[in-house]
């Protein structure tokens, strides 16, 4: 992904709200399932990272985009932007 691509997501992203939180019990299966069907049918999600979490947010934020395959686009203090095109065929999918 390119700067740019990064640059328009994430402006894009600036209007979401959080559709998810880690806090802290981390990541669980269950978590993973909810935020991967969000992403097929938003492909930009954004989540939040509670303060009680036992990791950073760059740390579960790489993890969720690895665990989602799903390209980490931000990490803004708190708050992880992920990015999956959806497979979804006649969705408006979002444009670089």
């Amino acid at each position: 992904m390119t700067s740019k691509q990064r640059s328009n997501l994430k402006s894009i992203a600036a209007n979401l709200s959080p559709v998810g939180q880690v806090g802290k019990g981390g990541i669980s299966e269950t978590m993973v399932r909810s935020l991967s069907d969000a992403l097929e049918a938003r492909e930009l999600i954004k989540v939040n990272v509670l303060t009680n979490a036992e990791e950073d947010a760059k740390t579960l934020g790489a993890q969720l985009g690895e665990a989602l395959s799903a390209e980490v686009v931000a990490v803004i203090g708190r708050k992880v932007i992920l990015y999956r095109r959806s497979s979804r065929k006649g969705f408006a999918h979002i444009e670089f």
